[in-house]
């Protein structure tokens, strides 16, 4: 560890030297081969343009290519603009088809086309198939190299098909059966071809495959890869034709992408395109600026609540100590209704359809949280402000806490029916919500209690 870490040093040292004379490029290279490839592509991530240029041009093709694909679409993209070099066109066709379909959604039109037009034949074809389907759809994140084979083969056949042809496909360990047209007719497993006999026809051996249509929203389909536990998944046209296969690698960058995007928004900001260290300042600035000016604006209902409530505060003036208490139950009460029912909807474990049992079951648990919380707060309220103050908080707390579930929960489901992505409609819209209703509930309790 000590040793690596001072190899990292003196790359970077190396890398902040300028100019850059032969001397330094060679020591350059021979401490990049010291590191490991995790930490290359910590250093090529994290590094200005420039300097990530710089060390790339150093290391050999084979690890060229490893650090590039482990680099996400849009520092691919700015990567290629700044090496403008030839070693940028061996790197772009020794990619799959479905990597350089992303990497070219990051590049200038023309960038791509001239790239493109770089390509062989069959690379060309590939590519250009999975660049038709929507940018969201499964299509476009399958690889069209797909080694398949006929019922009618033996299964001695197919193991010799299978050696002749291992080389090119992106995977082997699942295999599709198809017919003379590339109907899927099933899946063969690489493990399950080697202990069958070798007399064995593959149609006989073969079991109904677990696909997708290529249109279908990627992440649904990663969803439903990773629950059933694959390793690939065939992908079919509207006529069940066999067009590519989604493999495991493919199907955890979706779902990685996917929980990195909700995850930012329900903090309240857009997903970063790139590593938070590479990323521009006034970048991260717009990615939060947005989301604050919104939060703001819905905020001044709370100021607007306190505001017609100001007379009530005047009378009993102890009213006003409880407000952050109550306003952060509300706000942490739903925004934990809301997480745990967006994480359902991801993984598919609820549905639109659900919301009344959602709705029924998150009355229920606010109410038992109100009911633990409130007790709570009659007893320190009411031994050190009074019987009368402790009862106000107790209800306030039991109405707060499943008013607040209810909302959690019932706003991820009303976002996906509407078609917005639940994790907007999250934690920061239900914190603003939260924080206005249960001020309302707080001053017509205390009006009532306490006969203001």
């Amino acid at each position: 560890m000590t040793s690596t870490s001072t190899t990292v040093e003196s790359v970077l040292a190396l890398l902040r030297s300028a100019p850059h004379g032969d001397f330094q490029l060679e020591q350059l290279g021979r401490e990049a081969r010291a590191l490991p490839v995790g930490e290359l592509v910590y250093l090529v991530e994290t590094r200005p343009s420039t300097e990530a240029a710089v060390l790339f041009r150093v290391l050999d093709k084979e690890r060229a290519l490893t650090v590039f694909e482990a680099l996400p679409a849009p520092h691919q993209a700015e990567l290629i603009s700044a090496l403008r070099t030839p070693q940028v066109a061996d790197l772009i066709g020794d990619l799959d088809p479905d990597d350089r379909a992303s990497l070219f959604d990051e590049l200038p039109a023309a960038v791509a086309e001239r790239l493109m037009h770089g390509l062989d034949a069959d690379e060309r074809a590939m590519t250009t198939a999975v660049l038709g389907y929507p940018r969201h759809a499964i299509g476009r994140y399958m690889s069209p190299e797909v080694l398949t084979l006929s019922p009618a083969m033996s299964v001695r056949e197919a193991l010799a098909h299978v050696r002749a042809h291992a080389v090119g496909p992106e995977t082997i360990y699942l295999l599709p059966v198809v017919d003379g047209s590339r109907g899927l007719l099933g899946v063969v497993g690489l493990r399950r071809l080697l202990v069958a006999d070798e007399q064995s026809l593959v149609g006989e051996i073969a079991h109904p495959a677990v696909h997708a249509v290529a249109t279908d929203d990627r992440e649904l389909v990663a969803r439903r890869f990773s629950a059933a536990k694959l390793l690939a998944m065939p992908i079919v046209d509207g006529e069940d034709r066999l067009v590519g296969i989604l493999t495991v690698d493919d199907a955890v960058g979706i779902l990685a992408e996917e929980d990195h995007e909700d995850t930012a928004r329900t903090g309240g900001a857009e997903p970063l395109p790139r590593s938070y260290l590479s990323t521009p300042i006034l970048r991260v600035v717009r990615s939060r600026i947005v989301w604050l000016l919104v939060l703001a604006v819905s905020a001044i209902l709370t100021v607007q609540v306190l505001e017609v409530f100001e007379d009530k505060l005047d009378q009993v003036v102890i009213l006003a100590l409880f407000i952050p208490l109550l306003t952060g139950t509300g706000g942490n009460t739903g925004n934990q209704a809301a997480t745990t029912v967006t994480r359902a909807l991801a993984v598919g474990e609820v549905r639109v359809r659900d919301l009344p049992r959602v709705v029924w079951r998150e009355l229920r648990v606010g109410m038992v949280l109100g009911v633990v919380l409130g007790a709570l707060g009659f007893l320190v309220a009411g031994l050190v402000y009074g019987v009368a103050i402790g009862t106000v908080m107790s209800l306030t707390l039991l109405s707060i806490c499943t008013m607040a579930a209810i909302v959690g929960g019932l706003m991820p489901l009303v976002a996906k029916k509407v078609g917005a992505d639940p994790a907007v409609f999250s934690n920061p819209f239900i914190s603003t919500f939260c924080d206005a209703t249960g001020l309302i509930i707080y001053f017509t309790i205390a009006t009532a209690v306490l006969g203001l």
